[in-house]
Protein backbone atom coordinates (compact mmCIF):
# COMPACT_ATOMS: atom_id res chain seq x y z
CA UNK A 1 0.00 0.00 0.00
CA UNK A 2 0.90 3.44 -0.99
CA UNK A 3 1.31 5.68 2.27
CA UNK A 4 3.20 8.47 0.51
CA UNK A 5 3.07 10.53 -2.52
CA UNK A 6 7.37 11.36 -2.20
CA UNK A 7 8.51 13.58 -5.13
CA UNK A 8 12.12 13.82 -6.73
CA UNK A 9 14.87 14.24 -4.30
CA UNK A 10 16.53 17.86 -4.61
CA UNK A 11 20.16 17.88 -6.79
CA UNK A 12 22.93 19.40 -6.32
CA UNK A 13 22.41 21.37 -3.62
CA UNK A 14 24.58 24.55 -3.37
CA UNK A 15 22.79 26.75 -0.76
CA UNK A 16 20.16 26.42 2.32
CA UNK A 17 17.81 28.71 3.70
CA UNK A 18 17.24 29.43 7.40
CA UNK A 19 14.22 30.90 8.77
CA UNK A 20 13.78 30.71 13.08
CA UNK A 21 10.87 31.21 15.49
CA UNK A 22 11.06 34.42 16.23
CA UNK A 23 12.27 36.39 19.01
CA UNK A 24 14.10 33.10 20.13
CA UNK A 25 17.60 33.57 20.57
CA UNK A 26 18.03 30.32 22.13
CA UNK A 27 17.84 28.45 18.84
CA UNK A 28 21.61 30.12 18.73
CA UNK A 29 23.68 26.76 18.96
CA UNK A 30 20.77 25.27 17.21
CA UNK A 31 21.70 27.70 14.30
CA UNK A 32 25.59 26.82 14.97
CA UNK A 33 24.93 23.25 14.78
CA UNK A 34 23.43 23.41 11.64
CA UNK A 35 25.84 25.49 9.81
CA UNK A 36 28.70 23.12 10.95
CA UNK A 37 27.08 20.40 9.32
CA UNK A 38 26.29 22.21 5.99
CA UNK A 39 29.76 23.23 6.10
CA UNK A 40 30.92 20.07 5.76
CA UNK A 41 29.48 19.69 2.12
CA UNK A 42 30.19 23.42 1.59
CA UNK A 43 27.03 24.38 1.44
CA UNK A 44 26.54 27.67 1.86
CA UNK A 45 23.88 28.87 4.59
CA UNK A 46 21.41 31.90 4.01
CA UNK A 47 19.61 33.18 7.22
CA UNK A 48 16.43 35.64 6.93
CA UNK A 49 17.33 39.04 8.12
CA UNK A 50 14.86 38.76 11.25
CA UNK A 51 15.91 35.53 12.09
CA UNK A 52 18.84 36.87 12.02
CA UNK A 53 18.83 39.54 14.44
CA UNK A 54 18.28 37.06 16.80
CA UNK A 55 20.81 34.33 16.03
CA UNK A 56 23.67 36.53 16.19
CA UNK A 57 24.37 36.27 12.59
CA UNK A 58 24.38 38.41 8.90
CA UNK A 59 21.01 38.15 7.35
CA UNK A 60 19.17 38.64 4.06
CA UNK A 61 16.20 39.63 3.18
CA UNK A 62 13.38 36.96 2.86
CA UNK A 63 13.22 37.04 -1.29
CA UNK A 64 16.71 36.71 -1.79
CA UNK A 65 17.04 33.93 0.28
CA UNK A 66 14.10 31.98 -1.03
CA UNK A 67 15.56 32.81 -4.90
CA UNK A 68 19.15 30.93 -3.71
CA UNK A 69 18.27 28.22 -1.58
CA UNK A 70 17.87 24.64 -2.82
CA UNK A 71 15.87 23.87 0.18
CA UNK A 72 14.67 26.06 2.94
CA UNK A 73 14.97 24.65 6.80
CA UNK A 74 12.09 25.92 9.27
CA UNK A 75 14.09 26.13 12.95
CA UNK A 76 10.88 26.47 15.58
CA UNK A 77 7.60 24.60 16.00
CA UNK A 78 4.77 23.86 13.21
CA UNK A 79 3.81 27.67 13.61
CA UNK A 80 7.00 28.69 11.84
CA UNK A 81 6.92 25.95 9.21
CA UNK A 82 3.30 26.97 8.50
CA UNK A 83 4.55 30.71 8.21
CA UNK A 84 7.16 29.82 6.21
CA UNK A 85 5.32 27.58 4.05
CA UNK A 86 2.51 30.16 3.27
CA UNK A 87 5.14 33.20 2.54
CA UNK A 88 7.14 31.09 -0.21
CA UNK A 89 4.54 29.39 -1.64
CA UNK A 90 5.46 31.16 -5.00
CA UNK A 91 9.10 30.11 -4.59
CA UNK A 92 7.91 26.52 -4.38
CA UNK A 93 10.63 25.47 -2.70
CA UNK A 94 11.33 22.21 -0.49
CA UNK A 95 10.98 22.71 3.58
CA UNK A 96 13.06 21.04 6.46
CA UNK A 97 10.85 21.36 9.85
CA UNK A 98 13.54 21.10 12.49
CA UNK A 99 11.41 21.09 15.94
CA UNK A 100 12.05 23.63 19.00
CA UNK A 101 8.52 24.06 19.37
CA UNK A 102 5.92 22.51 21.65
CA UNK A 103 3.50 20.08 19.86
CA UNK A 104 5.55 19.45 16.60
CA UNK A 105 3.19 17.24 14.73
CA UNK A 106 4.98 18.30 11.16
CA UNK A 107 8.37 19.18 12.43
CA UNK A 108 9.44 15.23 12.94
CA UNK A 109 13.31 16.34 12.94
CA UNK A 110 14.35 16.78 16.39
CA UNK A 111 17.34 19.48 17.30
CA UNK A 112 19.53 16.54 18.56
CA UNK A 113 19.54 15.09 15.10
CA UNK A 114 20.25 17.41 13.26
CA UNK A 115 24.06 16.77 12.29
CA UNK A 116 22.33 12.77 11.16
CA UNK A 117 19.72 14.36 9.42
CA UNK A 118 21.81 16.48 6.83
CA UNK A 119 24.10 13.97 6.66
CA UNK A 120 21.29 11.68 5.23
CA UNK A 121 19.92 14.49 3.12
CA UNK A 122 23.61 14.47 1.75
CA UNK A 123 23.27 10.37 1.22
CA UNK A 124 19.68 10.64 -0.26
CA UNK A 125 18.09 8.85 2.76
CA UNK A 126 15.07 10.75 3.24
CA UNK A 127 12.27 12.18 1.53
CA UNK A 128 9.97 15.13 0.32
CA UNK A 129 6.08 14.80 0.60
CA UNK A 130 3.52 17.15 -1.24
CA UNK A 131 0.87 18.98 0.94
CA UNK A 132 -2.36 20.30 -0.42
CA UNK A 133 -3.06 23.91 0.55
CA UNK A 134 -5.88 26.12 0.50
CA UNK A 135 -6.20 29.48 -2.31
CA UNK A 136 -8.77 31.99 -0.33
CA UNK A 137 -9.89 34.41 -2.31
CA UNK A 138 -11.29 37.37 -0.69
CA UNK A 139 -13.73 39.04 -3.98
CA UNK A 140 -14.63 42.72 -3.70
CA UNK A 141 -16.77 44.50 -6.75
CA UNK A 142 -14.43 43.87 -9.41
CA UNK A 143 -10.74 43.14 -7.38
CA UNK A 144 -9.83 39.56 -5.36
CA UNK A 145 -7.33 39.42 -3.13
CA UNK A 146 -5.76 35.75 -2.53
CA UNK A 147 -4.10 34.23 0.03
CA UNK A 148 -2.84 30.41 0.70
CA UNK A 149 -3.20 28.47 4.11
CA UNK A 150 -1.71 25.60 5.20
CA UNK A 151 -3.87 24.23 7.81
CA UNK A 152 -7.17 26.00 7.48
CA UNK A 153 -9.05 29.28 6.47
CA UNK A 154 -11.76 29.50 9.88
CA UNK A 155 -15.23 31.73 9.84
CA UNK A 156 -15.64 32.64 13.32
CA UNK A 157 -18.29 34.63 14.66
CA UNK A 158 -16.77 38.20 15.98
CA UNK A 159 -19.55 38.94 18.52
CA UNK A 160 -19.70 35.99 21.23
CA UNK A 161 -23.25 37.09 21.95
CA UNK A 162 -25.24 36.11 18.99
CA UNK A 163 -24.95 33.22 16.75
CA UNK A 164 -23.55 33.59 12.57
CA UNK A 165 -24.99 32.10 9.96
CA UNK A 166 -22.34 31.50 7.35
CA UNK A 167 -24.28 30.16 3.33
CA UNK A 168 -22.42 27.45 0.77
CA UNK A 169 -22.67 27.35 -2.47
CA UNK A 170 -21.20 24.71 -4.87
CA UNK A 171 -21.02 25.49 -8.87
CA UNK A 172 -23.98 28.05 -7.69
CA UNK A 173 -26.06 25.44 -5.61
CA UNK A 174 -26.79 26.05 -2.75
CA UNK A 175 -25.60 23.74 0.09
CA UNK A 176 -26.09 24.59 3.46
CA UNK A 177 -26.15 27.22 5.90
CA UNK A 178 -24.09 26.88 8.92
CA UNK A 179 -25.90 28.46 12.12
CA UNK A 180 -23.37 28.74 15.26
CA UNK A 181 -19.90 29.59 16.33
CA UNK A 182 -18.66 29.30 12.65
CA UNK A 183 -17.30 26.76 9.92
CA UNK A 184 -13.67 25.30 9.69
CA UNK A 185 -12.52 24.79 5.89
CA UNK A 186 -9.32 22.37 6.40
CA UNK A 187 -6.38 20.55 4.72
CA UNK A 188 -6.31 17.13 5.20
CA UNK A 189 -3.19 18.07 6.86
CA UNK A 190 -4.53 20.15 8.72
CA UNK A 191 -6.99 18.12 10.29
CA UNK A 192 -5.13 17.54 13.24
CA UNK A 193 -5.16 21.37 14.43
CA UNK A 194 -8.81 23.31 15.15
CA UNK A 195 -10.89 21.03 13.07
CA UNK A 196 -9.85 17.92 15.02
CA UNK A 197 -10.97 20.10 18.33
CA UNK A 198 -14.29 21.15 17.28
CA UNK A 199 -15.08 17.38 16.27
CA UNK A 200 -13.64 16.96 12.56
CA UNK A 201 -12.52 14.01 10.79
CA UNK A 202 -8.58 12.88 11.61
CA UNK A 203 -7.50 12.82 7.62
CA UNK A 204 -4.67 10.91 6.21
CA UNK A 205 -2.17 14.21 5.17
CA UNK A 206 -1.83 12.51 1.49
CA UNK A 207 -5.44 12.48 0.82
CA UNK A 208 -7.26 14.80 -2.16
CA UNK A 209 -9.72 16.31 0.27
CA UNK A 210 -11.69 19.81 1.35
CA UNK A 211 -13.05 19.27 5.47
CA UNK A 212 -15.65 21.37 6.17
CA UNK A 213 -16.24 21.28 10.18
CA UNK A 214 -19.09 23.50 12.12
CA UNK A 215 -17.94 25.02 14.98
CA UNK A 216 -20.78 24.40 17.98
CA UNK A 217 -23.63 24.07 15.28
CA UNK A 218 -27.07 25.74 16.44
CA UNK A 219 -28.22 22.15 14.84
CA UNK A 220 -26.86 18.41 16.02
CA UNK A 221 -27.60 17.43 12.47
CA UNK A 222 -24.69 19.67 11.35
CA UNK A 223 -21.95 17.03 10.45
CA UNK A 224 -18.43 17.42 9.04
CA UNK A 225 -18.19 17.42 5.56
CA UNK A 226 -15.58 15.81 3.49
CA UNK A 227 -15.92 16.91 -0.17
CA UNK A 228 -13.53 16.04 -3.33
CA UNK A 229 -10.47 18.22 -3.92
CA UNK A 230 -11.87 19.67 -7.24
CA UNK A 231 -14.69 21.34 -5.32
CA UNK A 232 -14.52 25.37 -5.01
CA UNK A 233 -16.85 26.42 -2.28
CA UNK A 234 -18.28 30.49 -2.25
CA UNK A 235 -19.38 31.30 1.30
CA UNK A 236 -21.54 34.28 2.23
CA UNK A 237 -22.81 35.75 5.13
CA UNK A 238 -24.45 39.24 5.95
CA UNK A 239 -22.99 38.30 10.12
CA UNK A 240 -20.39 39.67 11.84
CA UNK A 241 -17.94 37.18 10.39
CA UNK A 242 -13.61 37.01 10.93
CA UNK A 243 -11.97 35.19 8.43
CA UNK A 244 -8.87 34.18 10.17
CA UNK A 245 -6.36 31.90 8.13
CA UNK A 246 -3.61 29.65 9.78
CA UNK A 247 -4.49 31.22 12.70
CA UNK A 248 -1.99 34.49 11.58
CA UNK A 249 -3.94 36.71 9.47
CA UNK A 250 -7.78 37.79 10.00
CA UNK A 251 -10.05 39.83 7.78
CA UNK A 252 -13.48 40.57 8.03
CA UNK A 253 -15.74 38.94 5.99
CA UNK A 254 -18.11 42.31 6.12
CA UNK A 255 -15.28 44.02 3.16
CA UNK A 256 -16.54 41.33 0.79
CA UNK A 257 -19.28 40.41 -1.46
CA UNK A 258 -18.41 36.67 -0.64
CA UNK A 259 -15.28 34.55 -0.32
CA UNK A 260 -13.94 31.33 -2.50
CA UNK A 261 -12.19 28.61 -1.03
CA UNK A 262 -10.74 25.28 -3.27
CA UNK A 263 -7.45 23.48 -3.30
CA UNK A 264 -4.10 25.50 -4.80
CA UNK A 265 -2.37 24.95 -8.08
CA UNK A 266 0.60 24.24 -6.00
CA UNK A 267 1.31 22.03 -2.98
CA UNK A 268 3.61 22.95 -0.10
CA UNK A 269 6.93 20.49 -0.30
CA UNK A 270 8.09 19.38 3.17
CA UNK A 271 11.07 16.94 3.57
CA UNK A 272 10.99 14.06 5.84
CA UNK A 273 13.30 11.34 7.81
CA UNK A 274 12.66 7.80 6.28
CA UNK A 275 12.31 6.54 9.81
CA UNK A 276 9.12 8.65 11.03
CA UNK A 277 5.70 7.76 9.15
CA UNK A 278 2.00 9.72 10.07
CA UNK A 279 0.89 6.77 12.17
CA UNK A 280 3.78 7.37 14.84
CA UNK A 281 2.91 10.92 14.79
CA UNK A 282 -0.71 10.10 15.67
CA UNK A 283 0.44 7.73 18.38
CA UNK A 284 2.60 9.56 19.85
CA UNK A 285 0.94 13.41 19.74
CA UNK A 286 -2.78 11.85 20.36
CA UNK A 287 -1.58 9.53 22.70
CA UNK A 288 -3.14 6.83 20.42
CA UNK A 289 -3.01 3.03 22.05
CA UNK A 290 -2.12 3.60 25.19
CA UNK A 291 -4.83 2.73 27.95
Amino acid sequence: MKITNAIQKIKNIKCVGLVSKPHDSSLTEYYRKIRDALKKYSVKLLVEINSAKNLDCDGVNFEYMCEQSDFIISLGGDGTLISLCRKSFKYNKPILGIYAGNLGFLTDIKVDEIDEFIDNIFAKRYRIDERMLLEISLHKRDEQKHLVAFNDAVFARHDVSSLSSIEAYIGGDFINSYRGDGLIVSTPTGSTAYNVSAGGPVVYPLTEALILTPICPHALTQRPLVLPVNFEIEFRSKDDILIVIDGQDEYRMEDFEKVTVKIAQKSAKLIHSLKINYFDTLREKLNWGNL
